[in-house]
């Protein structure tokens, strides 16, 4: 089947876009800052260890776009964790008790 990485990063997105809006944090100029060092990082790494043929891709299955030697789809990694970390810090972080006085 053609480009089954981006099925598949299409399947996990709308998973967390589900978790995302019951935990909404409102998107800050910090949140986008933190998007564009993943992405850039992303970029970077995936591109060396792509380059240097530690991982490699079956290209039947990804749509052949690159950003440096990375796929296009490996950006959705990224993408997810500005979406998700957030969400599950909120779900998860401790209730602060209100006292009665």
């Amino acid at each position: 089947m053609a480009f089954t990485y981006l099925i598949m990063n299409i399947f996990f997105l709308v998973c967390v876009f589900v978790i995302f809006l019951q935990y909404f944090v409102k998107p800050t100029k910090n949140t986008f800052i933190t998007l564009g060092v993943l992405l850039v990082l992303t970029a970077v790494f995936d591109s060396i260890i792509i380059g240097a043929g530690i991982v490699a891709y079956d290209t039947d299955k990804i749509l052949g776009l690159y950003i440096g030697f990375a796929p296009v789809e490996d950006f959705f990694y990224a993408i997810l964790a500005i979406l998700i970390v957030p969400a599950l810090w909120n779900l998860f972080e401790p209730k602060k008790e209100t006292r009665n006085k």
